[in-house]
């Protein structure tokens, strides 16, 4: 199995309160205080299939400019998601599954340009998205996976995540190889630092079932060796780079 990123910004920062405001309020957080923002999402060759974890956004897209005392700044470009994905050697037929963790575009933009791609999103989710047709699976969480509920296995050491909160129909993926786990977690948390200070940011949709699946993931990290992907920091790539097993 090998696991890539898929680079788009890089060079920005977030604000303490955005990235850890979430249930003590923005005021209770030093605004002054920053960490460092970029944007990837990631890609896994099994060998067999080639799959997407999120898909970023268009190249229409225009980011925001940075701005001081800017809650995020996701920083400047690299390059668009397309362009990303076909640096990495691939073409977009050879992609099979994609699996979404949440309906936000910097995570689902680009679903439609893999022509061959089942779809697997959360059915909140895809029912926001007003998502239809037969390459649109709704998750069928009919299995636990470790001290999580509700789970699937979409391929061979690969299981998509119920993990609501963050999105009404969030999700998270758990790759395992060779003994280490695999976690894109989406916007469990923006920073790595918040899940080190065990922190909610500041965007939810429900914020007890967010709390509730951060609590999981703290479990799950806590007690098996775990490299936590982020898309909005990045340790997101370092920490694949490296295979640096998060430490709380």
């Amino acid at each position: 199995m090998e696991i890539k990123a898929l680079r788009m910004f890089d060079g920005g920062f977030m604000n303490q309160p955005f990235a850890f405001g979430g249930e003590e309020g923005k005021e209770a957080f030093d605004e002054q205080i920053i960490y460092r923002s970029s944007l990837q999402n990631f890609l896994i060759d099994t060998g067999q299939e080639v799959i997407l974890v999120d898909t970023g956004f268009k190249a229409s897209y225009t980011a925001p400019a940075k701005k001081l005392g800017a809650p995020l700044y996701m920083g400047e470009k690299v390059m668009d998601y397309m362009d990303a994905f076909a640096a990495l050697g691939y073409k977009p037929e050879q992609v099979t599954k994609i699996l979404i963790t949440h309906k936000h575009p910097d995570h689902s933009d680009c679903i439609g340009y893999f022509p061959n791609a089942k779809i697997y999103i959360g059915t909140e989710d895809a029912d926001a998205m007003k998502l239809e047709g037969e390459n649109i699976v709704r998750a069928q969480f009919g299995e636990s996976y470790k001290n999580f509920p509700n789970a699937q296995q979409v391929a061979p050491g690969i299981w998509f995540v119920e993990a609501k909160g963050h999105t009404k129909g969030n999700s998270i993926v758990i790759a395992e190889d060779e003994g280490i786990f695999y976690m894109f977690h989406g916007d469990v948390t923006y920073c790595d630092a918040a899940l080190k200070a065990n922190k909610l940011s500041i965007v939810f949709e429900d914020k007890e079932a967010a709390r509730q699946t951060l609590d999981r993931v703290r479990e799950f990290v806590s007690q098996n060796p775990t490299v936590y992907l982020s898309t909005h920091c990045p340790e997101g790539y370092e920490n694949l780079e490296l295979k640096r097993i998060m430490k709380l």
